[in-house]
């Protein structure tokens, strides 16, 4: 599957047909889904898409009617999905999918959807979570600060980091928080691969002198 960045005109045609799915079907919109993919890459255990699909075509976890057309829909979700993958493998800079509510919203208000797919993916996938790492402390507190404090239940730790956090004060702040701690995190769940070393080449037979007398030239 292609990595090549969706334009504007795929993401109005993927938020069409996330629309266009029948009821009762309540699936992600195209800001949720975007956090939800992220936070299904970051599982330690690579998620088959037989598992990762179907729960973004509903929050209930409803499945589509029969006769329910999802091709065109599954390609643009899947090249999003390999655009992201890459830009975690490499540890690149990738641009979330995050749109400005209007003027009265705070940075964490206009974040927060993209926070909660991310939250979504972890529910269902919670190996991530599970790993009691504590180099993910600081990237978790990170995104879950734009969260309600309820939701965050049995995450003392978790809720305790938080409150160490500033509030981002501005949108630019709070998007690269999304994308510094989505890299932090890769790091615990998906680390790097060393690259081998060289091989150390063996030095060979010192060379052997000769015992014949070097003529002199006249």
């Amino acid at each position: 599957m292609s990595a090549a960045p969706l334009g504007e005109q795929d993401l109005e045609r993927l938020q069409a047909l996330l629309d266009a799915l029948p009821a009762p079907l309540e699936p992600l919109d195209v800001t949720m889904l975007d956090g939800y993919l992220c936070g299904v890459l970051l599982q330690p255990r690579r998620v088959a898409e037989g598992d990762w699909f179907p729960p973004l075509l509903d929050i209930e976890g409803r499945t589509p009617p029969p006769g329910t057309e999802l091709g065109p829909l599954r390609e643009l979700v899947l090249r999003r999905h390999a655009e992201l993958d890459a830009a975690i493998e490499q540890r690149t800079w990738f641009d979330p999918w995050v749109y400005e509510l209007d003027e009265a919203a705070s940075p964490s208000e206009t974040v927060m959807p993209w926070v909660a797919g991310f939250a979504t993916a972890c529910a269902h996938f919670p190996a991530l979570m599970e790993l009691h790492d504590p180099e993910l402390l600081e990237p978790l507190a990170t995104l879950y600060m734009h969260l309600d404090p309820e939701d965050l239940e049995d995450a003392d730790a978790l809720i305790a980091e938080i409150e160490t956090l500033e509030p981002p004060q501005a949108l630019a702040e709070a998007v690269e928080g999304l994308v510094r701690s989505t890299l932090l995190l890769a790091d615990v769940s998906r680390p790097l691969k060393k690259k081998a070393a060289p091989p150390v080449r063996r030095a060979g037979p010192p060379p052997r002198k000769s015992s014949a007398t070097p003529r002199r030239r006249r």
